[in-house]
């Protein structure tokens, strides 16, 4: 790291840091398998389904069976995936719960 490198914000922590530090912490999320309910890997951008009738907490909504989630993003958690569905901010699915399509 050299002292004249920029800084960026990353969301995930809510902190700045050198580009290059929050660069080599991206590659290693990435590297990380995120693995579905029967097995298959799961990337950034894919689309899953769920397995079983979810409750949200905090919407007041149940997401049925077989609900389709698009465009997918992994959080470094291995269990943990983000999700953006219509009417419900900040979804976050536990990965044994959906399918890969």
């Amino acid at each position: 790291m050299s002292a004249d490198e920029d800084y960026v914000y990353d969301e995930e922590s809510g902190e700045w840091m050198p580009a290059s530090e929050l660069a080599a912490k991206q590659a290693a999320a990435r590297k990380m398998e995120v693995r579905d309910a029967v097995g298959n890997v799961l990337e950034d951008g894919d689309q899953v389904t769920l397995i079983k009738d979810l409750e949200v907490k905090g919407a007041g909504k149940t997401l049925k069976q077989g609900t389709l989630i698009k465009s997918i993003r992994l959080t470094g958690d291995a269990q943990e995936i983000d999700c953006k569905y219509p009417g419900i901010k900040g979804l976050v699915l536990r990965a044994e719960f959906v399918k890969k399509r």
